[in-house]
């Protein structure tokens, strides 16, 4: 396993990082449809994901009501694992109960989550806490010093970002760094090799702001595990029945075609390929992997034996190529007179 440093932070972290998505799930609604892991699973899911050299855990309060990070917990002290051997992030948003107060990014909430998250998870301190998406009705400069004192409490270490557009995560850092408060650390954002948009605006932002990547969902909620093609649209799988996240889904039949000729060549599976291809991408740090079962993980983490050669990555990006927007394109052709000198 390799370890990777988030930003420049002296933090480091494992290559592939393990979310918990599917943990709980037993009457949460949707979550069922994702996962319904409970203890005994979870206990041997974990044993094995730190068997593998992964030291990072992502989770989150929404997973399944609470449900995930109380599972996550539990299975930590069954299997007498140190707190200090694992990173462990949870995030805050979503909404949790039918308290009107009991949701988004107030202060209010921030400070109430992050101590319902200690107890599920049994902890006294959270090592990354996202914001898991965008809070409308909250200044973000209110925020941002909400988030600066959590972590002056030393209940939360770290503070990171999960679903910001790029102009809202640079103002955060410069509201932060002109005030002298603590900056985010890093970005989770959906990538795979069929959906590609945050190499238009958030990777040239994450690098210009030393932000680590932590891909989600980097196989498109299973489309690119191999289990579909253009003659098997159904598996049988979650996303039968909840078809999340968004792809283009004509763009994504070609690209597991072509990704299925690379695999074959390496002895390896569709989904390994996938996992390689976002590894082996600019600028990211960890990749958080999920499973239901314990060889669905094991086909996860194997893919870290994949290394894809310049003309196989060429293969995928040009079969799932990025558009390039304005004015992306119009910065291109202006700063040729600048490239050439």
């Amino acid at each position: 396993m390799k370890y990777n440093y988030i930003g420049n932070t002296g933090l480091r972290v494992s290559e592939l990082c393990f979310g918990t998505m599917t943990f709980g799930g037993q009457d949460a609604g949707v979550w069922s449809q994702i996962g319904d892991l409970q203890q005994t699973e979870v206990n041997a899911m974990i044993e094995e994901v730190l068997a593998s050299g992964i030291n990072f855990i992502d989770t989150a309060n929404v997973y399944s009501f609470g449900q995930s990070e109380q599972l996550l917990g539990q299975a930590l002290k069954d299997l007498k694992i140190s707190r200090d051997k694992v990173v462990i992030a949870t995030k805050v948003l979503g909404v949790m109960s039918d308290d009107i107060n009991d949701k988004g990014l107030s202060r209010y909430h921030i400070f109430n989550s992050v101590e319902d998250s200690l107890k599920r998870l049994q902890m006294d301190y959270i090592d990354i806490l996202y914001v898991h998406g965008v809070d409308s009705k909250t200044a973000l400069e209110e925020i941002v010093r909400s988030l600066n004192d959590v972590v002056n409490t030393g209940k939360v270490r770290y503070v990171a970002i999960c679903n910001w557009p790029a102009w809202m995560v640079a103002k955060a850092q410069m509201i932060a760094h002109y005030n002298g408060w603590h900056k985010f650390i890093g970005l989770q954002y959906y990538y795979s090799a069929v959906t590609r948009d945050i190499e238009h605006e958030i990777v040239p932002m994450a690098k210009d702001n030393h932000l680590a990547i932590f891909p989600w969902s980097p196989l498109a909620g299973g489309f690119l595990s191999g289990k579909y093609s253009r003659e098997e649209t159904s598996s049988g799988s979650r996303r039968d029945t909840y078809d999340f996240p968004p792809i283009n889904k004509e763009k994504a039949y070609d690209l597991v075609d072509v990704l299925r000729e690379i695999a074959n060549s390496h002895q390896a599976t569709v989904a390994q390929v996938a996992l390689a291809w976002v590894r082996q991408q600019s600028g990211i740090t960890s990749t958080i992997i999920g499973a239901k079962r314990i060889e669905q993980l094991k086909d996860n983490i194997a893919s870290l034996k994949v290394v894809l050669s310049a003309e196989e990555l060429q293969k995928i990006n040009e079969v799932s190529p990025l558009a390039k927007q304005y004015p992306a394109w119009m910065v291109e052709r202006q700063s040729v007179y600048r490239n050439q000198e």
